[in-house]
Order: structure tokens, then sequence, then C-alpha cells
């Protein structure tokens, strides 16, 4: 049945009136009415609201979530926001200021609550398990954050974590806050350079490094690459070396290096520094794909009253719950994890492959941890339905009430897929943000339908339009997500960037004082909003702008087919065609037969525009470290261009398939450039 174009009539879920009761967002309507700030009658002027008023509405937020500090309760609307009315113009090093008389500890909102609560459960492929009650991580919190102290860390220093999600990076993530040190983290799969470009830049003091991982049942070491890492950032004072692997991994030929225990062997009392609302928290990456990686400087109280929000009115997570989010250090999803923490729920932290050791191995987990809401990536649940897992019928889910997908657009017969073979009654909260806002524009609603194929809500506080070329708002049309308004989770700067120029040039440069995110979206008559890819990668044949998720969910149907990556070719004449690499379930198999079925499929799903003219077949697909499909990198390499940064990629070997005979022979008419090897 066609999809393009078409929005569902009927919903996949409605909540409950009990669930639509009983959920914090209902509570924080209805709070806001009682204080008369807004006569809210439903969402959608709870949203218009949000935008409205940010003046009211951020301290309604930091009030009702409890989020701990001074001066969150301002007496003026000055000291909400200073700069209300701009975003990054071009005389302004940055935009607004938020709270600009407020104090507050990321690590004292975390760490709050009852000494015996569970705080972290933690899991692996390899079947262990661990648990931490917060009590128990507030003492090794206070350990850490000695450690530090007595290394000479101070507020605005830079520590970094090269390692696994294991809770040993929980606690130095907090144990560096605690003290208003700024948190940096990848995860262990990024190579020594790939490191480097991100390290290399912020030169932190002390580096946190397991001394190995495992990952689909292979043990890689660390510590070889940690050596070269201490000598080629002079910064480095120390090496923490966290056992994960080993109970006493090897410590000689480090420069600096200490163990774990040993760095964690004081007793110093926990202490909370409160300091001011923009203080640095966190520095997050870009994919560095066309070059150095970017550095982002997150805010401590914006990133807490983002999450708060998103947590507490959007996910409806509560004191006592369990929250798994599938992610690795590397992601911002690993940081919008940690915060649960603040909700008072567990956080699960899961470390190893998705599909290991077998494809029900997360549900496993969801099941026998009693999870209430469960994160992943939509490549994981595509892959889990071509895999045949139907966890409905085989484990107990009844306390998993949120199902969250993210890191790239989910597929409507995915959500045909968790409704049908996962829970009847789950909310599906499909969400998307990015590095750049730590947090999301667009997420769930436990209190409105779920509609197949589309993202049920814009976030409140969060001024999200869809754009046409011309700069105008649009719905029903697809075009350009955008952000008119500041909000609080802006980055508070870039690295290395002290007259902001990058920082406009990444987001204001199309639109001077308006958000250009970088993705080919449309906003839905509904309010909901259906995202199609990366405005940088979306397809023009014919002059028509096609997103490559629009083709990746018709694919996606094909059971021979396990993933899919779609570019744009150059055609003599200046036109262009669609080329679709394909990675089959079984190599090898491709022919006419495979072929015809991949262009009907994707022409009834879609539409004859959508039809790739060129379909490869290839053993790999290259992504990003953090995941994602690199449409970039294949595109530039088929066409003989350099692949400037291919470090950014956790499988840069994929590229070479591209330059065998067999592909540039597929490739090669009508391309007015024959493609070659291009420069890595």
């Amino acid at each position: 049945m066609p999809e393009r174009g078409r929005l569902s009539t009927e919903p996949l879920w409605y909540p409950s009136p009990e669930r639509v009761a009983g959920a914090r967002i209902t509570h924080f309507t209805r709070w806001i009415q009682d204080r008369h700030l807004i006569a809210a009658e439903n969402y959608s002027a709870l949203y218009d609201w949000s935008i409205r008023d940010r003046q009211a509405f951020w301290p309604a937020v930091a009030e009702f979530c409890g989020v701990l500090g001074d001066g969150l309760a301002p007496a003026s609307a000055a000291d909400v926001v200073v700069g209300a009315d701009r975003m990054a113009p071009p005389d302004a090093l940055l935009g607004p200021r938020w709270f600009p008389s407020a104090r507050l500890s990321y690590a004292e909102n975390l760490l709050a609550g009852d000494d015996q609560s569970l705080a972290i459960i933690f899991r692996n492929e390899r079947g262990e398990r661990s648990a931490f009650t917060r009590g128990a991580l507030r003492a090794s919190v206070a350990a850490v954050a000695g450690g530090l102290r007595d290394s000479g860390v101070r507020a605005g220093d830079r520590v970094a974590g090269w390692l696994p999600n294991i809770p040993e990076t929980v606690v130095a993530m907090l144990a560096a806050s605690s003290l208003g040190a700024v948190w940096s983290s990848c995860s262990p799969d990024f190579g020594a350079r790939a490191v480097l470009d991100r390290f290399g830049q912020i030169s932190p003091r002390v580096l946190f490094c397991a001394d190995g991982y495992v990952y689909a049942g292979r043990e890689h070491d660390c510590l070889e690459r940690a050596a070269r890492l201490a000598d080629d950032i002079p910064g480095i004072e120390r090496v923490v070396v966290v056992p994960y692997r080993e109970e006493r991994p090897r410590l000689a030929g480090i420069r600096g290096a200490v163990a774990w225990r040993d760095f964690a062997a004081g007793s110093a009392p926990l202490r909370f520094a409160r300091f001011p609302f923009d203080h640095p928290l966190a520095i997050l990456y870009s994919s560095g794909t066309t070059g150095l990686p970017k550095c982002m400087v997150h805010g401590a109280g914006g990133t807490l009253l983002q999450h708060r929000k998103e947590h507490v009115l959007h996910t409806d997570i509560r004191p006592g719950d369990r929250v798994l989010y599938v992610t690795t250090c590397g992601w911002m999803m690993w940081n919008w994890l940690v915060s649960a923490l603040a909700s008072s729920a567990t956080i699960v932290l899961y470390d190893g492959a998705p599909f290991a050791p077998a494809a029900h191995s997360l549900w496993d987990i969801v099941a026998g941890e009693r999870v209430t809401a469960f994160g992943t990536s939509a490549r994981y649940l595509a892959l889990s339905q071509k895999e045949g897992v139907a966890p409905r019928r085989t484990h107990d889910l009844s306390s998993l009430r949120t199902i969250l997908s993210t890191g790239s657009p989910l597929a409507p017969h995915s959500y045909d897929y968790i409704y049908q073979d996962v829970s009847p009654d789950v909310h599906l909260a499909n969400i998307a943000g990015g590095t750049d806002l730590i947090s999301c524009w667009v997420l769930g609603n436990p209190t409105l339908p779920v509609y197949r194929g589309e993202i049920q809500v814009r976030g409140l506080g969060m001024a999200v339009e869809v754009w046409d070329a011309a700069g105008r708002p649009q719905v029903g049309q697809q075009g350009e997500l955008v952000c008119t308004r500041p909000f609080p989770s802006m980055p508070v700067s870039f690295w290395n960037d002290p007259e902001g120029a990058a920082y406009r040039e990444s987001y204001f440069a199309r639109w001077p004082g308006v958000w250009r995110h970088g993705d080919w979206c449309e906003l839905t008559s509904r309010g909901g909003m259906v995202i199609s890819g990366r405005s940088d990668a979306t397809l023009n044949p014919g002059g028509v702008r096609i997103g490559t998720a629009e083709i990746y969910r018709q694919v996606e149907r094909v059971t021979d087919v396990m993933e899919s990556l779609a570019v744009s070719q150059e055609t003599e004449g200046g036109d262009v065609r669609i080329v679709l690499f394909v990675r089959l379930r079984t190599p090898g198999r491709m022919d006419e037969a495979l072929e015809r079925r991949i262009r009907s499929t994707i022409r009834e799903g879609a539409s004859p525009r959508h039809v790739p003219a060129v379909i490869v077949e290839v053993a790999d697909l290259p992504r990003t470290i953090s995941g994602k499909l690199s449409e970039i990198a294949v595109r530039e390499r088929i066409h003989g261009r350099p692949v400037t940064n291919v470090d950014a990629l956790a499988n840069a070997a994929s590229l070479e398939e591209l330059d065998t005979p067999r592909v540039r022979n597929k490739l090669a008419t009508p391309s007015t450039r024959r493609p070659g090897p291009g420069t890595a």
C-alpha cells in the first residue's frame, strides 16, 4: 500500500483513560492551571503557551520537576532569559542567556534521593550483572571526585572518558561534574585517530579508559592505544585505567597511569559546588565526516532542564521506573539516559552488541529487569523484525510502558512490528533531535494516540517549524526543520571558536537568527512530524527532492535485504539519478528477480520517482562511529571526490569496495565522471 503523502486516519495505539489521568504531563497541565498561568484544554494549547510565554514556561518546568538550585524561581522576566528574541545574530557572540542569576549542580540533581533505592543496573553481552544503590553510587562518586581534586582538577578543566557503557563511566562523569569540571566521552570502539581528533582539541587533564571491551563475542584491548593517546595529548596528566577485561590490568608504558581502585581509594565527603546555569557540563562532537569534529559545549542548566522536561512530561518517567537505552558513551543518548537518575529512576546500562549472544538478548534484559522504558535505534527494530524476533510471544513484558526509537527515521512497518510482535499496549515514542542540542525537537506524548509512521508532537518550549526554500512555514509539505526561538539547551559555545563564527555558520548561515538543523521533514496537520532524512543527503532526480528515508522505508520490507543506502549520482546533461546500495541477508544472491522486487516495492509503496536507476549489492555499508549510515561519504567516493575524514567512520574499509571494477562498471554509465578511488 503506498505510504508517501498519506497519513493514517486511525491510531495504532490510544492511551487508556487511566493512563491519561495518571500521566505526569496531565498533572503538570493541572498544576499550571491551578496557578492561573494558562487554561490549557489540550496539548496544542499547552505547546502554544510554552512557545509564547517562555518566561513562565521554563521556570514552571524547573519547579514542577523539582530541579535543585538557587535562582530558578525568578522575580522578573529578565531573570529567566536575557536576549529572548535572538538566537545567534551576526553581531553577537552567543545567543541568549538563560537564568542568569541561577546556580545549580548537575551532579547534585542526579544523586539526590534515598540511599537504599536502586540507581544503576549493569548488564553486558557476556551475561554479567551488577547493581548499585544510590548510596553506593554517591560513595563512589565522592571517592573519584577526591581523586580528581587531589590531581589538581578544578572547575573548567576537562576530564575525558574513553570507556564502555559501564557504571564507572557514570561515576567518573558525575565526579567531574560535582567539581565543575567539563566531561567529554568517546566509545572505546573509536580508533586512536578518531579519539585524538576529539580529545586532542580539548586537552583533558585526566583520561579515564578501560583496559578493553567486548563486542559480538570478541575481546579488544585498549591499553596500547591509551598509551599513544597519553603521548599525543601533552595536557593529559593522569590516565585512570578501569578494569573490565582483567582484574588488574597492566599499567606499564602508559604515561601517568594509575589503577581505578588506587585513584578512588580516598574517603573524602561528597560535596557539590553550584555554578551558573550556563556553566559547561559536557563537550559533545559532530560526526566529523567533513573535517575535524566540531566540539559542542553544553551547559549544565540547559541540559538538565531539557532532560527533566523530556523525561517527566514527554516520557512519563517516574520514581522507581527502570530505564534502558541501548547506547554507547559516544552518543548523546548516553547523556540523556544518565539524566534519568534525576527522576529517581533506575538506569539500566547495557554494554555489547544488540544481538549478542542471541537475537532476543535485549528482550531478555527488558523482561528480566522489569524495564519500564526501553530505548533503541530504528535500525535495531528493523533488523529484529527481519530476524523474526517476536517478544510478545516469548517474554513477559508486562512492566514495559514505553518504547523509544531514534538514530534514524522509524519506518511505518516498524510501528506495525511493535504493536503486532512486541506489545499491543505500549507507548511508542519515536524521537528526534541531535547532539547539537543534546535533546529532542520532536518526541512522544503519553496522553495522545500513536499514528503509523508519525512522530507524535513537537517538544514543549521548542519553536519548531518546517520551511520551504523561501523561508515560509508550511504544513503538509516537505521542507527544512528550523527552530525560530531560543531554547535552554543550545550549545553555550563551540570549543576553540572564540568569535562564534563556526557556531553561527553551523546553524544560522541559511537564515540569520533561525536555527536550520539539516533535517528534511513534514509537519502534519495533527501537529506531528515525519522525517525523511538529512537535507544535505536528499535526492533530487528530475528536480524533485526526495528524502532517503522514504526509500529505506520501502526497501526494509524486502526480506532479502538487511539494509540499504541511497545516493544521487551526477549524469550527463546535469541531472542526477538514484543509486541504491544494498546489503543482503545472503551475500551474492542479487539477481534480476530480486532487483525487480525491490523496484516494484519502492514504486508501489512510494512513487515511480523513488525507484533507483541502479541497484548495487555490497558486502557492507559505511557508517559513522555513532552507527549512522554515511550517505555523504558514499556520494563523494563514487564521484571520485575526497572523503575528508575516514577516521569518522566505524568501517572505513567498506568504501574500498566502491572502487572495484564490479561496482565501477555498474555506475559507469551515464555518469559524467568515471568513479575512481577517493582520497582518504
